[in-house]
């Protein structure tokens, strides 16, 4: 890791693997994770003295498990991470599981009012125009569906459309759990004139330029 966790008195000081930022298929990880990782396996020694060293007592095998969690737990803000594993220390009395610390990050989204992404989607497909001043379940719903483009949603299969939708509201819904306030939708002036449809040819040029911007 970028910094070796300090060791508690009584127990010999073992070499820790000092991991640089890499990426992990689409993950970046940083600084930030790397400390962040730190710090919670700080907390877990604190917190989970005689268990702590029972588990990790071997120094390699401790690097090899720190990776392992930095790379599963790296599709998370460092923010979240660390309040993950305030979250574990405070409701269990035992060494949490990379599993059991996952499911701590990700959190409980329906205390924030938020809903699962495919209803998300849903909602965000089935709102009329002009999409800011439809009474939305959650702004992140809104927010998702401007990130993701409301002509790309709209002229999309849901096989193409929904995971371009779910990357962005997941990550504005841990936005949310992480204390942020998003913003209300802006609703928009009437237009003072009536645009003229697009033709099929534009709308077509329209959709390849979409398609190419997003990689598809």
């Amino acid at each position: 890791m970028s910094k070796t966790s300090p060791t508690a008195a009584g127990h010999s000081e073992g070499t820790e693997q000092n991991f640089p930022p890499w990426r992990s298929g689409e993950r970046k990880i940083t600084d930030a994770h790397i400390d962040a990782l730190n710090e919670i396996f700080a907390l877990f020694r604190i917190n989970y003295h005689n268990q702590y060293y029972k588990a990790y007592s071997d120094t390699q095998v401790l690097n090899q498990i720190k990776k392992l969690w930095l790379e599963s737990l790296s599709q998370f803000a460092p923010d979240t991470i660390l309040r993950g594993a305030r979250k574990v220390i405070e409701e269990s009395e035992y060494l949490p599981t990379l599993n059991r610390m996952i499911r701590a990050c990700q959190g409980d989204p329906e205390k924030f009012g938020l809903i699962d992404a495919h209803r998300a989607y849903v909602e965000a497909c089935r709102a009329p125009s002009p999409k800011a001043a439809y009474n939305w379940s959650h702004p992140a719903i809104y927010h998702a569906g401007c990130a993701s483009d409301w002509f790309f949603l709209a002229n999309n299969s849901e096989k193409i459309a929904f995971p371009i939708f779910e990357r962005h509201y997941l990550k504005l819904c841990e936005r949310v759990m992480n204390g942020e306030e998003l913003p209300a939708p802006n609703i928009p002036a009437l237009p003072q004139s009536t645009e003229t449809p697009l033709s099929k040819e534009e709308n077509a040029k329209r959709m390849e330029a979409l398609r190419k911007q997003l990689e598809l």
